[in-house]
């Protein structure tokens, strides 16, 4: 099949392409490589074309697609803080762009949401049939409220245009290729960890999240794309909850480090919890998550050094 996956230099992105390729598919990419790195794209595997701008701009070329993997947008508190007004726009004018292409075309069109749909839930664990607890006008707002609208505007071209759409909110994943300085609380901990500086903890670390490790994530969203799930958002994360207090603590075990760890005030609407119900995943895809962060953290932290230390 011919392939376009936006976001493909980034993390999540690069190895579904190398899954895709492995798969003989004809894999094209579209990156502006704001957060996505070039090597990534090369990591990947034998890419047919790669189209090198912002995916909320019209697209250079078109060519018609199979099937269209919409993971473009930047996905941490550093990347997409530092510049919310483009981050809204790649969210909303990004998804507008491939919906625009997938009706054109007859793609199918999967898009990457995510968790922070959710905000700082009042139900826990999350739902794919809960509505959120969102500020609409914190500083997260501008991904949190950008993928909400990326999910309203997809599910209403479903509704009245036909296209073919599968939606994914995607909880924490993290493992190799995650940049260093992205913001997320693995690769943050296993760097700082690495180098011997103190780990940033932000509150008490009673806080929790999930920890989906990246092949299994991209394992489900290839299900999901063959599925018949229609226009339905499908939660794909880790069910196993952990404070960030335990994840620290683990990090500094596995890397056998001495550092400290320094408490930081919490970040502006943080939540305070964040799992995943995966029934929805279990039940129509027949998919749940294989690697427990144990060993999950065993191979992020074995790729990590081996870019620290080349």
């Amino acid at each position: 099949m011919k392939v376009l996956v936006t976001g493909g230099a980034g993390f999540i992105g690069s190895h579904l392409i190398e899954s895709l390729v492995s798969m003989g598919n004809e894999v094209d990419v579209l990156d502006n490589f704001h957060t996505g790195r070039r090597e990534n794209v090369d990591l990947s595997g034998k890419v047919s074309n790669l189209y090198v701008q912002d995916v909320s701009e019209p697209l250079s070329r078109a060519r018609k697609y199979d099937r269209i993997y919409h993971m473009a947008c930047p996905a941490s508190p550093v990347h997409y803080q530092s510049d919310p007004v483009h981050t809204f726009k790649t969210a909303v004018f990004g998804t507008y762009r491939m919906l625009e292409l997938a009706r054109e075309t007859g793609a199918r069109l999967l898009i990457a949401s995510t968790s922070e749909v959710y905000g700082d839930p009042l139900e826990h664990p999350q739902t794919e049939q809960y509505w959120g607890h969102v500020n609409p006008v914190g500083p997260r707002s501008c991904y949190d409220e950008g993928k909400r609208g990326a999910e309203t505007l997809a599910s209403d071209y479903a509704r009245t245009m036909g296209v073919d759409l599968r939606i994914v909110r995607i909880f924490n994943t993290y493992g190799p290729r995650m940049l260093f300085d992205d913001g997320r609380v693995v690769s943050n901990f296993i760097h700082q960890a690495l180098l011997g500086h103190p780990l940033t903890l932000y509150g008490d670390g009673r806080q929790t999240r999930s920890f989906c490790y990246v092949s299994d994530l991209v394992r489900g969203i290839l299900s999901l794309m063959e599925s018949d799930v229609v226009a339905l958002p499908v939660n794909m994360g880790n069910p196993t909850e952990f404070t960030i207090h335990d994840l620290a603590r683990l990090v500094l075990s596995k890397v056998k480090s001495s550092s400290t760890i320094v408490n930081h005030p919490m970040p502006t609407d943080d939540p305070a919890r964040r799992c995943p119900d995966i029934s929805r995943a279990q039940d129509r895809l027949g998919w749940s998550p294989v690697i427990d962060l144990s060993r999950g953290l065993d191979l992020t932290i074995e790729e990590f050094r081996s870019r620290l230390h080349p």
